[in-house]
């Protein structure tokens, strides 16, 4: 099977060709090229691995592929976001993908890694996981913050992991460190420009290696 088409396999259950169309989709797969999407679309679909809704765009996997591919999630890396100072340039390039079981993950639309970058955030816990350097954070890129939220922000082009805090009197919101080391909080006003990229809602710990 072409590599793109094993790609597509691996999101079909979350793609919608009418909502996300072709270069949506080639962005998540790493293909720039959106007729490349199409024909393996039509191949994947001509070949009865999946199915496309024609009225609803829904794309479904038929589970004639006999890998265990269904077992994993594909999710993109994105790059690494500041658990420190926020001196992090964020561009939002593709890396690559993590597969990660379903059984640790649960498989959503919209789900992006970033890896952490300092130790701001290591007293921060989401899901029984403190983030700490190296730690690769799952982030859910639909999920509209609320605060108290462990969010994907950028500011002046940094991309930051902090904990959301909104003082609606003062029209202040405040982008806060939870460690054991002494980081600055990061105060913006509501009418400031500053992207909040989705919600912190996995932590995969950096492998630990022992010798003995």
């Amino acid at each position: 099977m072409h590599q793109i088409q094993q790609k597509i396999l691996n999101f079909a259950d979350e793609l919608n060709l009418k909502r996300d169309g072709l270069r949506q989709i080639g962005r998540l797969i790493g293909e720039p090229h959106p007729f490349k999407v199409s024909y393996h679309l039509k191949k994947l679909e001509k070949n009865g691995f999946i199915k496309i809704d024609k009225k609803t765009g829904e794309i479904k996997r038929t589970g004639n592929e006999k890998s265990q591919k269904g077992m994993f999630s594909a999710i993109p890396v994105l790059g690494s976001a500041n658990c420190g100072d926020a001196n992090i340039f964020a561009e939002e390039n593709l890396e690559g993908y993590i597969k990660v079981s379903k059984n640790i993950i649960k498989a959503g639309v919209g789900l992006i890694a970033i890896k952490a970058s300092g130790n701001s955030m290591n007293k921060a816990t989401v899901n029984g996981q403190n983030i700490e350097d190296g730690d690769y954070v799952i982030v859910d890129s639909k999920k509209q913050p609320q605060p108290n939220d462990y969010i994907l922000a950028v500011i002046d082009n940094c991309a930051n992991i902090k904990k959301l805090l909104i003082d609606s009197k003062n029209k202040i919101i405040s982008l806060n460190s939870e460690s054991t080391e002494n980081h600055p909080t990061i105060f913006i006003h509501e009418m400031d420009k500053f992207l909040i990229n989705g919600v912190v809602k996995y932590v995969i710990k950096k492998p630990v290696v022992s010798w003995s």
